[in-house]
């Protein structure tokens, strides 16, 4: 199992063994995933988690809220809010915002080079964002990264969602 708790912390490993997923394509490396769909669902709030980061050629660590009505209202009209992204660099995160207009390649995005002599490897750190209805805030160990209104929006959309759906986890 790729998941389990351990000493009251949550471990998620990689490994590398071969496995066929489900789509039929063969992968070499397995992991993990919580998903808390259908379980959890909350919109406004602080959602926080204090993590201990891996890096290595070919992997991407992320804590992110994905909207509840993914299944009726797909990616990315559903919205995504990534509240930390690691690609590669134990001393570099992001935080990024996913919507329509706004994903893929074109995501609202904030890169955060972490303070001298920190890393996402060398011990734990608080990662966090605090959602209200007309902005989002990113944290790294409580110290502000960015801050995001509906004024980031790409201008055709700015003005058109300052609220969101009760069923979506973003301005959307």
């Amino acid at each position: 199992m790729n998941a389990h708790q351990e000493d009251g912390h949550l471990v998620i490993t990689a490994r590398k063994e071969d496995l066929i997923g489900s789509d039929g394509i063969p992968r070499h490396y397995t992991s993990a995933r919580l998903n808390t769909k259908g379980l959890f669902s909350q919109a406004y709030g602080r959602f926080e988690a204090r993590i201990q980061l891996p890096t290595g050629k070919g992997i991407w660590p992320a804590f992110w809220l994905l909207g509840d009505d993914i299944d009726t209202n797909p990616w990315p009209k559903s919205g995504e809010i990534d509240i930390i992204e690691n690609i590669g660099d134990p001393h570099t995160i992001y935080s990024t915002l996913h919507g329509p207009g706004y994903s893929g390649t074109q995501p609202i995005s904030s890169k955060f080079p972490l303070p001298p002599g920190e890393s996402v490897t060398t011990g734990y750190h608080l990662y966090s964002v605090e959602w209200a209805p007309n902005d989002i805030k990113f944290f790294f160990d409580d110290h502000l990264i960015v801050e995001r209104t509906p004024a980031d929006l790409p201008p055709a959309l700015t003005g058109s969602m300052t609220t969101p759906s009760s069923s979506s986890s973003t301005w959307l």
